[in-house]
C-alpha cells in the first residue's frame, strides 16, 4: 500500500510539473530572421528542395533586386528573409508544384539604424545585430540637455508604407510600457525631439 501511495504522489509531482512547465509567462521569442531586413549588398543562399539546379548564391544589387532562375528580377531589399521565401515560392509555382524555398542571409553588408535630433552624436548605427531603442540612444551618445525624452519617436518603413512608433524614456525606465523598447530593424529611424 504504501508503494502504491508513493507512486502515486510521484505522478501527480511528474505531472503537475509538466503543467507548471508548459506555463512559461515569457513571452514568445522572436526569430532575428524575422526582425533583420534585407539590404542592397547582402549576400544571400537561395536553396530550392530537391531542385538543386535552382539553389544558388545571390548578392542583392543597388537597386535592391536579385536575380534568380525561373524568376528573373525581383526585389529583395526591404524584406525579410521570410518574406523573401514567400514571394519566391509564389513565383516557383508557375513551374514547380509545391516549392520550398529557404532563404539564409550569408553575408550582412549594411545592417544600418540612424538616430536624430538631440543626441550626442547624431547620425547612422552600423551594428552586426538587431540593438534596442535604449542601445541606439546610447550609442548614439545620450540624450542632450533640453532632448524631449518622452517623444521619442521611431519611424519604420515598410513594404506597405510607413509606420511610427514612440518611445518614452521616462516611462521605459521606470519599467513600464518595456515594450517600448523594441529591437529595431536595418533602416528605422529613431528621432529625438
Amino acid at each position: 500500500m504504501f508503494h502504491k501511495c508513493c507512486l502515486i504522489m510521484f505522478f501527480c509531482y511528474v505531472t503537475t510539473a509538466g503543467a507548471l512547465s508548459a506555463q512559461s509567462s515569457e513571452p514568445p521569442k522572436l526569430l532575428l530572421s524575422d526582425l533583420y531586413i534585407i539590404q542592397p549588398n547582402d549576400v544571400l543562399s537561395i536553396f530550392v528542395w530537391k531542385e538543386p539546379n535552382l539553389s544558388e548564391k545571390v548578392t542583392v544589387r543597388p537597386d535592391g533586386r536579385i536575380s534568380f532562375p525561373l524568376v528573373q528580377d525581383m526585389q529583395a531589399a526591404g524584406l525579410n528573409p521570410g518574406q523573401l521565401k514567400n514571394k519566391i515560392e509564389e513565383s516557383l509555382r508557375e513551374y514547380i508544384e509545391v516549392p520550398n524555398v529557404t532563404v539564409i542571409v550569408e553575408a550582412i553588408q549594411s545592417y544600418k539604424i540612424y538616430v536624430t535630433g538631440k543626441v550626442g552624436k547624431p547620425g547612422a548605427i552600423m551594428s552586426e545585430k538587431p540593438i534596442s531603442v535604449l542601445q541606439a540612444i546610447s550609442m548614439a551618445g545620450g540624450f542632450l540637455e533640453f532632448a524631449n525624452q518622452s517623444e521619442t519617436v521611431i519611424i519604420r518603413n515598410t513594404g506597405e508604407g510607413t509606420t511610427l512608433y514612440k518611445f518614452n524614456y521616462p516611462e521605459v525606465i521606470k519599467g513600464r510600457n518595456f515594450s517600448q523598447n523594441m529591437l529595431l530593424r536595418s533602416g528605422d529611424v529613431v528621432v529625438v525631439p
